[in-house]
């Protein structure tokens, strides 16, 4: 006969499959408890912007960028072209050569500008202007040099200088857009809204939790222990200052955190299966993402199901990116709908974080219900 379990381990009866030990996380079994954690965890406030998170000036590494400083500058040559155009078929053709002088240097300076981000942003803001402008320069020549016919290079270098110039003055345009896209990373409006969604702790996720507790304290207090543990460690992450941004894998950990509270509820009503990847871990996320996802998943696929359901949480890396997908079987009574809060707090917490590079899609397949999120890896 097997020994029982541990004091610590105690036999939840459900199955799991634990995560690679490069996540931190708590080796022993899922305990969970259920309430409306999740809705107490969005209650907490954002955390300020700051530390390695912190929004940079020179930020120009996103997809959203790129494509928004390219039509930018291409559609300044497009209306500056005008000016010298004959008719339309000389302004199309002016404007064919200034785009094969301008998309060069704008690329070759986006690209300079992601890659010294970091050691760029830490001059001071004078410093920093005069970088931006001179690496325009620099651009604009190197347009000017690749992007022309020989021809025109050769017979025509008295324009280079303007070429030049018109570097400078459209990478310092570019760069106060950055500037201003930094500062603005939470809109003032949005911040307010998303606070006050945090604003309100509902005391009965606590009040429910502690009695939880109390009744395991004279019939199991092994559990008690473990759900006031969970429950404080929570709150300590909840409310410590992250800065704008947390790993994926310190996401993870807090999910676990949540859905071991909600085992004590559910037992083995509730299935948990995890497939995690060390390496998807890496990506940064706006803080208490995950967590009112998977909350999601128990009170829509386990709550209304009278056996209960299954959730799965599974990471992976694919072409650069972290890829984060939470299903939940579907139960053939369906729960009440939600007003979809919790779906449009994360999806425009990802949207100012990462803009066009990030994606959440939600859909049904068959008895299956699927959360998937996409975020950029660390560089």
């Amino acid at each position: 006969m097997s020994p029982p379990p541990t004091p610590r381990e105690p036999d939840t009866g459900f199955a799991t499959t634990q995560a690679p030990t490069g996540w931190g996380h708590s080796t022993r079994p899922l305990d969970t408890r259920g309430t409306a954690f999740g809705s107490t965890l969005l209650d907490l406030p954002l955390q300020a912007p700051g530390g390695a998170g912190a929004p940079q000036a020179f930020d120009a590494c996103h997809v959203g960028v790129v494509l928004r400083a390219v039509v930018f500058v291409n559609g300044v040559v497009a209306v500056g072209v005008m000016f010298a155009a004959r008719d339309l078929a000389s302004w199309a053709a002016l404007v064919t050569v200034g785009a094969s002088v301008a998309l060069p240097g704008v690329l070759l300076w986006l690209m300079a500008a992601c890659l010294l981000k970091r050691w760029l942003s830490a001059l001071p803001v004078a410093a920093q202007w005069a970088a931006a402008l001179a690496l325009g320069a620099a651009s604009g020549g190197f347009g000017w040099a690749i992007g022309g016919s020989p021809g025109l290079v050769a017979g025509d270098l008295g324009h280079a200088p303007a070429a030049l110039l018109a570097g400078a003055g459209l990478a310092a345009a570019v760069f106060q857009w950055l500037r201003m896209r930094a500062k603005a990373k939470l809109p003032a409006d949005t911040t307010a809204r998303l606070a006050e969604l945090q604003s309100r702790i509902r005391p009965h996720f606590l009040f429910n939790t502690l009695n939880t507790a109390l009744s395991l304290v004279t019939v199991d207090p092994a559990r008690a222990e473990i759900v006031l543990e969970d429950l404080a460690e929570l709150f300590r992450v909840a409310l410590t200052d992250s800065g704008e941004s947390v790993s994926l894998g310190e996401e993870v950990e807090l999910a676990q955190r949540y859905l071991a509270i909600e085992q004590i509820r559910f037992g083995d009503r509730l299935r948990v299966q995890w497939e995690l990847d060390a390496d998807a871990g890496r990506a940064r996320v706006p803080p208490l993402l995950l967590q009112p996802l998977v909350e999601n998943a128990v009170r829509h696929g386990v709550e209304p199901a009278p056996d209960g359901g299954v959730v799965r949480v599974r990471t992976r890396v694919r072409m650069g990116r972290a890829l984060v997908s939470i299903t939940n079987t579907v139960p053939d009574t369906p729960s009440r709908p939600g007003n979809g809060i919790a779906l449009e707090n994360v999806r425009e917490r990802l949207r100012l974080m990462h803009d066009v590079a990030a994606q959440l899609d939600t859909r049904l397949e068959r008895d299956v219900f699927r959360v998937q999120l996409v975020v950029p890896l660390e560089r």
